[in-house]
């Protein structure tokens, strides 16, 4: 997968919780511009900044804050803690 914002690929891959080959909760890192984006029930949210629903990225970080790195929690975009 690319970025959908600087089309940089491949995103790196920070799985949270998988079922085999299934990726249940994950982020997915752009290690150009350091963008992430959630994956959520197995489905990856890679929307631009402007359609991006900031309390949600913020209320998964905070879920996660604790099996995420911390470039992800306090340096990535558009959200961090």
């Amino acid at each position: 997968m690319a970025c959908p914002i600087d089309k940089h690929y491949p995103l790196d891959l920070i799985e949270l919780v998988s079922e085999g080959d299934v990726i249940k909760e994950g982020v997915l890192l752009c290690s150009k511009c350091r963008r992430f984006y959630p994956i959520v029930d197995e489905i990856p949210i890679m929307l631009p900044d402007e359609l991006r629903n900031s309390e949600e990225d913020l209320s998964f970080l905070r879920k996660w804050m604790h099996a995420l790195p911390k470039e992800v929690l306090y340096e990535s975009k558009p959200f961090h803690l």
